[in-house]
């Protein structure tokens, strides 16, 4: 058997027999589901992250994640351990990198994760044959150049000493209906080998792991799904400002054309993106396509409506508040939901975020509610340090002004409907508007 055949070979039957040690490094919305998944179906487990306050929650079985109960992380607590110390990467049999993959200031990628994640991990990469996987959301090429460049770098040989593979997260937090376990997942490998280690390694824990031609066309596939949606819910949002000004309701004229049973797919509006994918991923396409000469006029084009969403809102408030011989500044406002979407305690990238701050920078008296995130946590773009208020009849009555930002299903709409002055419904939960709601 040749050295190549088997140093595979060993780590294909470690994890068939779920007897190899999972690595995972980071620990957030797509690392932790991964590592219990793994944990769950009997692997031997080692979480890393740099964030101490994880790892010792962790330790102790408590989860940091909302959607995920303390009592899930408890049942498998002997399959894993979390730690800050990558040198027990030396001993894992497959490490997965689940770190983020953010903007700049500028909005060009910021690859500084991914990074500094294979500066701390290359060390310790062993050379009996190890499985490197990338989940991480990001532009065709980045596997190959980043990951597979410090294999080499480390004397290591792609193939043979470690195999290369991307397969990206299709994590959607507080989502039911699809798990880590059921949602199919796309696997693709730098060789022939390193496909067969990357589908063995998903394999084990998805039921429908769907192995792809080569690392940029799933690095591109994942790309593409983001794409997609950025680009409808542009569409919509623009949609939604055209019905507005021609005094139409945008949700019934989306309800009325979903009736159709093909040829239409439903996209509602908002006040803006959110989320770790869709405002950011498709612009990893946007910065490299401009490397081939291609300018990607489409994606651009929906940002820009989809960018300025938070202004919409903000012009509706204006425009409600002057009903009542009011000005923004000075205005007591209350935002309802800071998370990004419903039932979650996932603020990344919200427009309710950029929402509060516009109201800031225009002297309004701004106040927040969510159930779901008690205080405003830390975030790359915005600083605002204040506390989640409940939502009673006479919290309502000392503001000027309610904007929902967020459906929760927590919030008592008709409660909100019957006290609040004025509602910035930004979300459709009211169909009946007038002189308190307006639709924006």
């Amino acid at each position: 058997m040749s050295k190549t055949a088997s140093k595979s070979s060993r780590v294909l039957a470690a994890l068939t027999d779920r007897s190899a040690t999972i690595g995972i490094v980071g620990l957030g919305y797509v690392g932790l589901p991964l590592l219990l998944r793994y944990s769950e179906v009997g692997y031997n487990v080692i979480g890393f992250d740099i964030d101490p306050e994880k790892v010792e929650m962790l330790e102790r079985a408590e989860s940091f994640i909302q959607h995920i109960p303390s009592e899930r992380i408890a049942r498998t607590r002997q399959n894993f351990s979390a730690t800050t110390e990558f040198s027990n990467i030396a001993s894992c049999d497959a490490v997965i990198l689940c770190v983020p993959t953010p903007l700049t200031k500028n909005r060009d990628p910021d690859l500084s994760y991914i990074i500094n994640t294979m500066a701390d991990i290359q060390p310790f990469l062993a050379d009996h044959g190890v499985a490197l996987s990338l989940e991480s959301t990001t532009y065709p090429g980045t596997t190959e150049d980043i990951l597979g460049k410090a294999v080499i770098e480390a004397g290591l040989t792609i193939g043979t000493d470690v195999f290369l593979v991307y397969s990206p997260e299709r994590e959607d937090p507080g989502r039911t209906d699809f798990t880590t376990q059921s949602i199919p997942k796309l696997v693709a490998g730098h060789t022939d080998t390193c496909l067969e280690v990357g589908m063995a390694l998903y394999g084990q824990i998805i039921e429908t792991p769907v192995p792809t031609s080569s690392l940029k066309v799933a690095e591109m596939a994942k790309i593409l799904e983001n794409v997609q949606r950025a680009v409808n819910i542009g569409l919509v949002n623009e949609m939604k400002l055209v019905a507005d000004a021609m005094g139409i309701d945008i949700f019934e004229v989306i309800d009325a054309a979903a009736t159709k049973p093909f040829g239409f797919t439903k996209y509602l509006p908002g006040p803006g993106l959110g989320g770790h994918c869709i405002p950011i991923d498709p612009f990893y396409l946007t910065w490299k396509a401009k490397e081939f000469g291609v300018h990607t006029k489409l994606i651009d084009i929906s940002d820009q409506v989809n960018r300025s969403m938070p202004d919409h809102v903000i012009g509706k408030l204006m425009q409600a508040l002057n009903t009542r011989r009011k000005s923004v500044a000075g205005s007591k406002v209350l935002v309802l939901g800071l998370a990004y979407k419903p039932n979650v305690d996932d603020a990344r990238e919200s427009p309710s975020a950029e929402i509060m701050e516009l109201l800031v920078g225009l002297d309004a008296e701004v106040s927040y509610s969510d159930p779901h995130l008690p205080s405003f946590p830390v975030m790359r773009n915005y600083d605002l340090e204040m506390n989640s208020v409940p939502v009673t009849a006479d919290i309502l009555a000392g503001f000027d002004a309610v904007i929902i930002a967020t459906d929760h299903d927590a919030f008592d709409y008709e409660m909100i409907k019957d006290h609040a002055d004025i509602i910035i419904d930004a979300r459709g939960v009211y169909r009946d508007l007038g002189s308190k709601v307006f639709r924006a």
